[in-house]
């Protein structure tokens, strides 16, 4: 499209400008297609950034870290990539899921991608982190044997408000680095 400047009120003296100097005027049209031209390259800079966090906390590239963070009422416990708490379900029984279906839309389980990495942050071991398989497809990041699960009931970094409940079908606990639940109530 060729934007002329023979429209009306081509010609007019800018004000405040030295004598002789006159704007051009461009027709409506050129207008909004130098509109739409910046609004594509500002859409098309904003699009290039880097991927954002998955809903579940954990970046959405291949690495699935589990660090360890000191939490008010609870000592250093587990807590993912978002600085949330990470727990264990008694009933898993230190072997397998078991929160599936309703319970997993509370306690949303850590999930691992297939060719996902999972990575110990500071004073986490390596050595304990594994994964098993989930009923519900894929797999979930376990410590020490026992499944990982977040809590829908935190809604702040660092808030253990799933700690000691019996809430569908077990209790649950915060995972302390040492690989060992925290089954006391809070103070």
């Amino acid at each position: 499209m060729h934007c002329s400047s023979t429209g009306p009120g081509a010609g007019r003296r800018i004000p405040g400008q030295p004598p002789g100097t006159t704007a051009p005027r461009y027709r409506g049209r050129c207008w909004v297609a130098l509109a739409a031209v910046a609004i594509a390259l500002a859409a098309s800079a904003c699009g290039s950034s880097a991927a954002a966090p998955a809903a579940s906390g954990q970046p959405a590239a291949g690495t699935v870290t589990i660090d360890a963070k000191s939490l008010p009422r609870v000592g250093t416990v587990l807590v993912n990539a978002a600085g949330f708490a990470l727990y264990m379900f008694v009933p898993d029984d230190h072997r397998q899921v078991t929160c599936t279906s309703l319970c997993a839309q509370t306690w949303p389980p850590v999930r691992v991608r297939p060719g996902a990495a999972l990575a110990a942050g500071p004073g986490v071991r390596q050595a304990l982190l594994g994964s098993d398989a989930d009923t519900a497809g894929g797999r979930v990041v376990t410590y020490d044997g026992w499944p990982l699960y977040s809590y829908t009931g935190d809604v702040y970094q660092g808030q253990t408000t799933g700690q000691g409940i019996d809430l569908n079908g077990g209790y649950w606990y915060v995972m302390r680095p040492s690989g060992q639940p925290l089954e006391s109530q809070p103070q």
